[in-house]
């Protein structure tokens, strides 16, 4: 099993922006608005999931998704984040569901004619009350939520491989290679990736072998950043309950 990255490792991290969100001014108005941008999907997937699939479910979930990263950047900070365990991802989670909730919460009390209760992200779970969110699609959001994160990390780690490869003049033999990353033969042979490229078959199997290990340490640095292992969080759990995310959408 690999080592987990010490925690000197961490400097400017996901999990180091979350914590410059509490510097205030500018510094962390930027940081909280890049963490926004780089999981706006997985956390809109689950708020679709919460809407059903009724008339308007769509727009009202990209509503609610706009309306609860407004009151984050709004809200200059994210507050609590220290106390979810080093895990960004899941407290995130807990701020949507908190959210939600207090959503339900004001609509209740609007049709009431009451005032409303105001949004706070103070303390946020992991947890919500019974049925408070139910499985209406394929699969429970909570899943889809994990399995949309970890697939805004294999982009990110695709994407952040691609720029170091053309930084170093490769950028053709990623574009080549780039559809055997993920161990599919997309069409065409290692053979014709060699010719386009102009080096023998076996040369080209090493560079595919190499870019498949670059690209596999590039995804755990990725989940590494979002985590905080000081707190005991594991980058290999992380790693394990993202791919068994992905698998069992692979298999419903």
């Amino acid at each position: 099993m690999a080592s987990e990255p010490s925690p000197s490792s961490f400097v400017e991290t996901r999990w180091t922006l979350v914590r410059r969100t509490g510097q205030g001014g500018e510094g962390g108005a930027a940081a909280l608005s890049e963490l926004c941008a780089l999981y706006y999907t997985p956390v809109e997937r689950f708020v679709r999931q919460w809407c059903g699939a009724g008339a308007g479910a769509a727009e009202r979930a990209r509503d609610l998704t706009q309306e609860f990263f407004l009151r984050l950047l709004q809200r200059q900070h994210l507050g609590a984040a220290e106390a979810e365990k080093g895990r960004f991802r899941s407290y995130l989670l807990g701020a949507v569901k908190h959210f939600l909730c207090d959503m339900v919460d004001r609509s209740r009390a609007l049709r009431r004619g009451g005032g409303t209760v105001q949004l706070s992200l103070d303390e946020v779970g992991d947890e919500l009350p019974p049925g408070a969110l139910e499985d209406r699609h394929n699969s429970p959001p909570d899943q889809e939520f994990d399995r949309q994160w970890a697939l805004a990390l294999l982009a990110r780690a695709l994407q952040t491989l691609e720029q170091e490869m053309d930084a170093e003049g490769r950028s053709t033999q990623f574009t080549t290679l780039k559809p055997w990353l993920a161990g599919n033969e997309a069409g065409g042979s290692l053979a014709d990736c060699a010719r386009e490229l102009g080096v023998t078959e076996s040369a080209i199997r090493v560079s595919l072998h190499r870019l498949r290990q670059r690209y596999r340490d590039t995804v755990r640095q990725q989940v590494a950043q979002t985590l905080d292992t000081t707190a005991g969080a594991s980058v290999e759990e992380e790693l394990q309950h993202l791919r068994a995310a992905l698998l069992c959408q692979s298999q419903s």
